[in-house]
């Protein structure tokens, strides 16, 4: 007798377990269900910049302008930029996330805040905001030999 009570304990513990990890069916067509509110980190098909990797390069080359006292001062290196490329293509919530300072990183989120629409991510063959990462690159062209020793990332 025992045991049957114990069996009935467990089976209903069991079952109401099974009950609550269910989800819940929508009557809404696919279509009509909301998109994630998160950005995503990765999708089966990642944004990319209108006219690929190599006119990224290029926009950054053209658009960005080496702050003139970082040049002065010596400063080298990347400042770490994250964005969202929405389901629309727009670019948005940009912020840095490792930075040289100042107007290194002042100018590497300009030259981001004003990038093009991308064409965006799709994840089910939905378009779907994806969060990108981008390092902006500060390389003087002709290094001044007496600021060895100066602030370089």
């Amino acid at each position: 007798m025992k045991n049957v009570i114990n069996v009935v304990i467990l089976l209903l513990l069991i079952s109401g377990t099974a009950w609550s990890q269910t989800t819940p069916k929508s009557d809404a067509p696919p279509e009509a269900v909301s998109t994630p509110k998160e950005p995503m980190t990765y999708v089966e098909q990642m944004p990319t910049f209108p006219g690929g990797q190599e006119a990224l390069q290029n926009y950054l080359a053209t658009t960005l302008k080496y702050p003139k006292d970082a040049q002065e001062k010596g400063i080298e290196g990347k400042v770490f930029i994250s964005f969202v490329v929405e389901a629309d293509g727009k670019v948005t919530r940009a912020k840095i996330i490792r930075g040289l300072g100042g107007t290194c990183d002042a100018e590497a989120l300009r030259v981001v805040q004003a990038m093009p629409s991308w064409t965006p991510g799709r994840q089910n063959g939905k378009p779907v905001a994806v969060q990108f990462n981008l390092p902006i690159n500060f390389k003087l062209a002709n290094p001044d030999p007496l600021m060895k020793g100066r602030k370089k990332n």
